[in-house]
């Protein structure tokens, strides 16, 4: 029977863990030693990330003719950088984001990434994400990380943000949610914003279908509020969720905007709804603007390079 209170993503996890247990307590089994805790900083691998850091200046870069600006406004210390993202792998922009970090402050520079649940359920995915320095994307991963003088990486709107259809590519969607700010606030620590434009259009993404997320039971099984109706390469039009494709040699634009720094912090502060909410419409406000100007940027750009 399925648990609607928990997601099939979590139970995923709970399996894992206790073939680990097993394994540790000298019961062998060639699954439980394949995985990672998906929640502890000792999985990030030095090698293999300057390895893609390298891979990513080489090839993505020139392929995307990225640019990435304002890595010099990232605040020493402990930091919540916040920003938009796009679907599926392989996520340009967040790559693209961590090599220039790594480019300017080498090794301890990259933020540990708070990720979505359904990057850890693909083997190579998962293995792959862990050595980097994903964690699973939750409340008490982000506090750890900034309680312990790290700096972290999250995305709030996660699928509904991923998700967001071709026509309101250009806005910020974080559909209400303001945990983000809560943790910011209980750690004492100021948000990073970094916006991207262009990354969404590394695909086509015609519709993100919430309401057939909802008939599906997606929101309760996999943690998804959106069921997109996407059009890719080499897939061509696809309903519903899938992780790997080729994407489209699209212009894509980040940059850091200033840090966010609030008067208030503590618990008190993190628990007042209407502080809260405050402080996450100056946030998406600022990213709002950042986002508009870049998207505004990287269209003259193009009509530009087309007429000439």
């Amino acid at each position: 029977m399925i648990d609607l209170n928990e997601s099939l993503f979590e139970a995923t996890n709970r399996v894992r863990q206790r073939r680990l247990a097993a394994a540790l307590a000298g019961r062998p089994t060639f699954q439980a030693v394949k995985w990672h805790d998906i929640d502890s900083t000792d999985n990030r691998d030095p090698k293999l990330v300057a390895a893609v850091m390298s891979w990513v200046e080489r090839f993505l870069k020139p392929y995307f003719r990225a640019d990435v600006r304002g890595v010099e406004r990232v605040p020493q210390g402990p930091v919540l950088m916040v920003g938009n993202h796009s679907y599926g792998i392989p996520q340009p922009d967040a790559f693209l984001l961590m090599a220039a970090l790594y480019r300017a402050y080498k090794y301890d520079g990259i933020p540990y990434a708070l990720g979505h649940d359904a990057i850890f359920v693909v083997p190579a995915l998962h293995h792959l994400a862990a050595r980097l320095g994903v964690l699973r994307a939750c409340h008490e991963n982000a506090l750890r990380l900034l309680a312990a003088g790290r700096k972290a990486l999250a995305y709030p709107g996660g699928d509904v943000d991923a998700c967001r259809p071709w026509r309101t590519r250009n806005e910020i969607e974080f559909d209400g949610r303001t945990g983000y700010i809560s943790q910011a606030l209980l750690a004492d620590v100021p948000i990073c914003p970094v916006v991207t434009a262009g990354a969404q259009s590394t695909l086509l993404i015609l519709d993100d279908l919430p309401w057939l997320a909802r008939l599906l039971f997606a929101p309760q099984l996999f943690r998804l509020h959106a069921w997109p109706l996407a059009l890719s390469f080499p897939w061509g039009l696809t309903l519903g969720p899938f992780l790997a494709y080729v994407p489209f040699p699209a212009r894509i634009l980040t940059e850091v905007l200033e840090p966010i720094y609030f008067d208030r912090a503590g618990e008190s502060a993190s628990l007042d709804e209407a502080y809260v909410r405050t402080c996450a419409d100056r946030v998406e406000a600022a990213m709002q603007t950042g986002l508009s100007r870049l998207a505004d940027e990287r269209e003259r750009g193009w009509f530009w390079s087309r007429a000439s």
